[in-house]
């Protein structure tokens, strides 16, 4: 299979699949806007796939590929990045959350002590 073939399929398919998870809403928007970003990205190149070797050479890359290998570490490494940020963020939230959940119990434990119920 000719590599611009596969890049075709793989723009299309990530399109494909973040579109089905938007509609499911099992991804938020500011997640797929980023992903759709991708799969737009990925098309061109299965149709003109040494567009990057002029950018590549005027940055001191051997090949628009090598050039796109890395952006793709670097968009991945920026990804994983704000993930942990996200998840260091919800972790946090969590705890705050659970610690305010626990006053609540203790203050209505407190209160049917002190009012107990007529049944």
């Amino acid at each position: 299979m000719r590599l611009t073939v596969l890049t075709a399929i793989t723009g299309v398919l990530v399109l494909a699949v973040i579109f089905e998870l938007l509609r499911r809403r099992q991804l938020r928007e500011k997640y797929a806007v980023l992903w759709m970003a991708v799969g737009v990205l990925v098309l061109p190149l299965a149709f003109f796939p040494h567009a990057l070797d002029d950018l590549a050479s005027k940055v001191g890359v051997a090949t628009g590929i090598s050039l796109l290998l890395f952006s793709g570490f670097v968009f991945l490494l920026l990804v994983c990045v704000h993930l942990s940020w996200e998840s260091s963020r919800l972790e946090e939230e969590t705890r705050t959350l659970a610690e305010e959940v626990a006053l609540i119990r203790t203050e209505l434990a407190k209160r049917e002590e002190r009012e107990p119920s007529h049944d």
